[in-house]
């Protein structure tokens, strides 16, 4: 199905580096949790929630990716596998190594986990946008609003999009802190660091033309979008060029 994407092409690799992307991101998650020095502002405005709502972190991310993955039909967006495996595997992961992380802990160990957390971050950012089955839905929310708003800059939707949901989070509760100004600076250089490594190469055309795929002014058509180059590189904060934010 196209809505899925096109898994013609290195299906095998494709699917083993999203979804080891997607583990490590709700594990990178369940460290920053831990560490209790702050979020990135995605994360902020879900540990609010769960606070206000009693659900756990991990399911509260799933519903509001789910919310969010409802924003994108007036966009006309399309969603890839990854994008519906992003809103399901980040929660259930984060939740899963929540339950095995114990809370609190020196200092100097939590800030090991904060630095681990960013750093495995921007590694599973690179594995799951790298891997061509689309984005997640925050990501995909913002590239929508400014494919509808040709004048707006991604910097621009972006920023407003995290500075609303962080300044909400943090009115629930959510944890602002050291963590959340070290995950702003540092997301951006890591996932343009992480990107190329984990990029699959585009189907070429001849092989794009012996299975049939569609083939637009030289370039393969793969069922499922990957942010431009500026959305790439944030997040859920957001820096050069832009990364995910799941």
């Amino acid at each position: 199905m196209a809505l899925l994407g096109n898994l013609r092409h290195r299906p095998v690799r494709r699917l083993v580096q999203l979804y080891l992307g997607l583990v490590l991101y709700g594990v990178s998650m369940a460290l920053m949790v831990r560490s209790d020095l702050g979020l990135d502002p995605w994360d902020v405005f879900h540990q609010g929630l769960s606070r206000l709502t009693g659900l756990s972190f991990g399911t509260v991310t799933i519903g509001v990716g789910a919310l969010v993955l409802l924003l994108w039909i007036p966009l006309r967006q399309r969603p890839g596998l990854g994008t519906i495996s992003n809103v399901v595997v980040i929660g259930l992961v984060v939740d899963a190594t929540l339950a095995l992380l114990p809370a609190g802990g020196p200092l100097g160990v939590r800030i090991g986990l904060l630095v681990t957390g960013i750093v495995a971050n921007g590694a599973a950012t690179g594995m799951y946008l790298g891997a061509r089955l689309g984005p997640g839905p925050r990501d995909g929310l913002m590239t929508g609003f400014v494919a509808r708003r040709p004048g707006w800059s991604v910097r621009l939707v972006r920023t407003v999009i995290e500075v609303t949901v962080l300044a909400l989070g943090w009115l629930l509760g959510g944890k602002v802190g050291l963590g959340t100004v070290a995950y702003a600076l540092a997301i951006g250089p890591l996932a343009q660091l992480f990107i190329p490594p984990f990029a699959v190469p585009e189907e070429s055309v001849s092989d794009a033309t012996a299975h049939g795929a569609t083939v637009t002014d030289g370039a393969v058509s793969d069922g499922a979008a990957v942010p431009p180059a500026e959305a790439d590189v944030p997040r859920p904060g957001s820096t050069a060029p832009a990364a995910p934010t799941g």
